[in-house]
């Protein structure tokens, strides 16, 4: 049994060539050479391209270490989320969604009801899905979730919800699978962004579906066959060399982002907390139940008085860019509530901790507080 890190470096990687890459490059979309019948995987370019294979069998290797699995990339997340319900669901069926989640459940909840499915929603914290799983055919978590960063159990969910005939699937992106393993805690789908954390550079938009099952992979394979939602092999090779630095990425900015926590629990003008990995956090028992390794992701959230102080806050920062998404290197906040999907404050802040030194960083929030204080004031 070898440690995350390794497997990280190693994953997915082919038997080393004399004088060749360790990750050989990219193979671009091209007819194939195919004489007499067709055998193989590859003979058709929307079908399977080596590259994808290589990185599909890296993130396997990490969402289910020394176990069959079938993972299967595709060119966002939401292609991934899409993948699984659109494949799983038909019409009169009905699916649980959580209604803290992305903002862009509630664009799949429009197509899912306009397909004649029936959408049910409740938040991720508590047992409100419980009540909701009774002819269900398909469960769908997301935790931690975001922006809230709440934390649901997914074995006790998973549990429940089989026992009433429905599927699980679990949205993983913000702990990556080396913070969470959703298959291990019993989800039948494990999906992820991969345009975030998992790759954490900002310059590839990616997404993936995992599971166990042979019969459902193939389902999930089919609807990207079939709805021609293939993933470029260049994005494929710069997601496969991001993971071996996976391990280094993630516990550096758990780290960070605990103590970012910790120095804004005794701010005055910080509310609305939230981490998971901080001790008092709502989420934190469950948390350190079933998230691996003190990896409670890179993500602080915490409100300030109201939109303009936030937007000061966020203008007197110095190492960390304005900007959406999460994972990367580089440190980015936001103001959240200028997109309009989230139930969440004028003054709501989703902070997604880099790679920076730790006390390069918390030092710069806290001056940045400060001098946005200062000019409310001036």
């Amino acid at each position: 049994m070898t440690g995350d890190g390794t497997r990280a470096v190693r994953a997915g990687l082919p038997e080393p060539v004399p004088y060749e890459p360790s990750l050989p490059g990219p193979v671009f979309a091209a007819h194939y050479h195919l004489p007499g019948d067709p055998v193989g995987p590859y003979t058709y370019g929307r079908d399977e391209n080596p590259t994808w294979t290589g990185l599909e069998r890296a993130i396997g290797e990490l969402e289910a270490p020394g176990e069959e699995v079938t993972t299967v990339a595709f060119p966002s997340g939401m292609g991934a989320v899409s993948a699984v319900l659109l494949s799983q669901v038909r019409s009169g069926d009905a699916v649980v969604l959580p209604d803290d989640g992305y903002q862009a459940l509630p664009l799949v909840r429009e197509r899912l009801e306009a397909y004649g499915v029936e959408v049910r929603t409740a938040p991720t914290a508590g047992d409100a899905q419980l009540a909701l799983l009774d002819g269900a055919k398909l469960l769908w978590l997301e935790t931690p979730s975001n922006p809230g960063l709440e934390v649901c159990d997914i074995r006790r969910l998973a549990d429940a919800a089989h026992a009433a005939g429905a599927l699980v699937a679990v949205d993983n992106t913000l702990a990556t699978p080396l913070g969470q393993r959703p298959l291990d805690l019993g989800a039948d789908f494990s999906v992820a962004s991969g345009t975030k954390a998992l790759t954490g550079h900002g310059d590839v938009l990616l997404g993936y579906v995992t599971c166990r099952d042979p019969e459902r992979a193939a389902e999930v394979r089919r609807w990207r066959k079939t709805a021609g939602a293939i993933l470029g092999p260049m994005e494929a090779w710069l997601a496969h060399r991001s993971l071996a630095t996976l391990q280094l990425r993630v516990d550096r900015q758990a780290a960070t982002a605990l103590a970012l926590a910790e120095a804004l629990r005794g701010r005055p003008e910080v509310t609305g907390l939230r981490h998971p990995g901080l001790p008092g956090d709502p989420s934190h028992a469950v948390a350190v139940r079933q998230m691996r390794g003190g990896r409670f992701g890179c993500v602080v959230s915490f409100v300030l008085a109201d939109r303009a102080r936030a937007e000061r806050f966020l203008a007197a920062l110095s190492l960390v860019d304005d900007a959406t998404s999460f994972g990367g290197v580089r440190s980015t906040a936001e103001r959240r509530g200028r997109w309009g999907g989230d139930a969440v404050p004028e003054g709501f802040i989703r902070f997604s901790v880099g790679a920076e030194d730790p006390e390069d960083l918390v030092a710069d929030v806290l001056r940045a507080l400060d001098a946005s204080a200062e000019a409310a004031t001036g």
